[in-house]
């Protein structure tokens, strides 16, 4: 048996905080080897976009996703305003911001700044894979993202966490 799998919860779920606390500085910083180095690299491996209902299957899928959405707002920043945490899976409260530059859910570049909460699940591998991302699963208010592409005048940016953040 490995030293991982006699780790207490507690000590699992700080391989978690270490991974997100990697995984978030390495997306903020558009560092994508520093990025997909957080995932199992295998078939395993899924990011998964609930409100698009769509899943980007395996590590190559995973490395799809970074694409498209790196693509879509090249300037993104992530700012974590919330943090839970249980054995297998940590949540994270993220406000995103960026710019719109490519096309995103079939709406073409608009140059507009956009603004969104979402929740972000992260659960976790087994084992010697404790502190590895299996999936990253992430739910938010499409249609809060898509009217500020459209450039509604009130177009909703979400409840304000970063600005309640501790």
């Amino acid at each position: 048996m490995s030293t991982i799998n006699k780790l207490s919860d507690a000590e699992r779920i700080a391989l978690q905080r270490d991974c997100i606390i990697e995984h978030m500085r390495a997306e903020n910083a558009h560092d994508w080897d520093a990025v997909y180095d957080t995932f199992i690299r295998d078939e395993r491996s899924s990011y998964d976009v609930v409100p698009m209902s769509t899943v980007f299957s395996g590590f190559k899928g995973v490395q799809e996703f970074y694409a498209a959405f790196d693509a879509a707002f090249p300037d993104f920043v992530l700012r974590a305003t919330s943090a839970y945490d249980v054995p297998g899976c940590s949540i994270r409260e993220v406000t995103v911001t960026g710019t719109h530059r490519s096309e995103f859910c079939g709406i073409q570049a608009t140059g507009r700044p956009v603004t969104f909460e979402l929740a972000a699940f992260y659960l976790f591998g087994d084992g010697d894979e404790a502190g590895r991302l299996l999936a990253e699963r992430i739910y938010f208010d499409l249609e809060t993202v898509l009217r500020q592409l459209r450039g509604e005048a009130n177009a909703p940016t979400g409840v304000g966490l970063v600005d309640r953040a501790h």
